[in-house]
């Protein structure tokens, strides 16, 4: 199998590798409280009003960005300077010259693994941003470390 995350730098990747890179893990799709003051991130447990938590990914993932308009579509230069990209973030850790994780399934060979593993956020969602009205409903929501 080629490994071509190992051989070529992530702006060399075409589009469909560049997908595969994903793991899964849905973590991104998490809303986060940035301090305005510290620029520090807390996590929350409320998913995307698009966040699937039964299969732990979009449910509309092609149509994403005109349905949800903050929604990162992420970039090598930007998985280099967005600093809320959880620490196990395949995009994040080859951008930082890192290997892929045993549970990545490029690795594994199973999409599987990184459920197992207990990286993803799948059965963790609390709530949908939908469900909420106010910011400061979020706060009820926070976690104490990223996922």
């Amino acid at each position: 199998m080629e490994q071509f995350w190992i051989e070529k730098s992530l702006e060399e990747m075409s589009p469909q590798e560049w997908e595969q890179l994903c793991d899964g893990c849905g973590k991104c799709c998490l809303s986060k409280l940035e301090d305005e003051d510290t620029g520090d991130i807390y996590w929350t447990s409320v998913g995307c009003r698009l966040f699937d938590d039964e299969s732990c990914s979009c449910s509309d993932y092609e149509n994403r960005q005109a349905k949800v308009p903050d929604c990162v579509r992420l970039t090598p230069a930007k998985v280099r300077t967005i600093t809320w990209l959880p620490s196990t973030c395949a995009y994040r850790l080859l951008a930082q010259g890192q290997p892929l994780y045993w549970w990545h399934h490029l690795v594994s060979g199973s999409r599987q693994t990184v459920h197992d593993a207990g990286i993803s956020i799948k059965g963790c969602v609390t709530a949908s941003e939908d469900d909420l009205v106010a910011p400061e409903d979020y706060f009820a929501h926070m976690l104490a470390d990223e996922p």
